[in-house]
């Protein structure tokens, strides 16, 4: 770990973002256009929804709650929806629900906090989980100058460190907001409770 102090969160123990860099995050998500790549996976998330009969949602790294609103604007009606962000304290702790959605979040994850960041999203997922990564650099900067997407590598790196804690039932490219990929997938020690043949539509790539 590096000498920052990671801030404890849901589980003890685990340490998902330094202070420092929760201030930035809070400054960042002030900007509008900031967070939105949720609202365009939210008829996917709606999909994924449907299909595997998800009646509860914790929102990791939730920001503006834009996916909840996407998807009340589709017509989903969730029994549970469980928002989630270190830079926003009033939402609470991440709570446990069937499926855990981060979306745009663990390429802005501080190296050192990812691995309990992944250990408290499988702590949470009681089945499923959709993730997504950017593996590119982001067109938003941090104050110091670094590039938004902190944590930048390709493909098989995030992949190799995912597995660690899932089982990936879909993986899929995307273009949307750069190059990068998401994935569906259930608790690495769980029994897979998806038919393997079942597939989802990946939402179209903007232009």
């Amino acid at each position: 770990m590096s000498a920052m102090i990671c801030l404890l969160s849901g589980f003890v123990g685990m340490s998902v973002i330094t202070d420092a860099y929760r201030i930035e995050q809070k400054a960042l998500h002030e900007n509008p256009f900031y967070g939105v790549a949720s609202k365009h996976y939210a008829p996917l998330v709606s999909e994924i929804i449907k299909k595997l009969g998800i009646s509860s949602l914790t929102d990791y790294g939730a920001g503006k709650k834009r996916l909840f609103q996407s998807l009340v604007d589709i017509g989903i009606d969730l029994k549970e929806y469980n928002p989630y962000d270190p830079a926003f304290p009033e939402y609470g702790k991440p709570m446990p629900a069937q499926l855990v959605c981060c979306i745009d979040v663990l390429e802005h994850v501080e190296l050192d906090c990812l691995d309990d960041v992944l250990s408290e999203i499988h702590a949470n997922m009681q089945n499923y989980c959709f993730l997504t990564v950017h593996t590119g650099p982001a067109m938003k900067h941090l104050s110091d100058g670094r590039n938004a997407h902190i944590t930048q590598a390709p493909s098989s790196w995030w992949l190799k460190k995912l597995t660690d804690y899932f089982e990936v039932l879909q993986l899929q490219t995307t273009t949307k907001f750069g190059k990068g990929f998401w994935i569906i997938g259930s608790k690495k020690n769980g029994a897979l409770k998806v038919n393997s043949h079942e597939k989802f539509n990946a939402p179209a790539a903007t232009k």
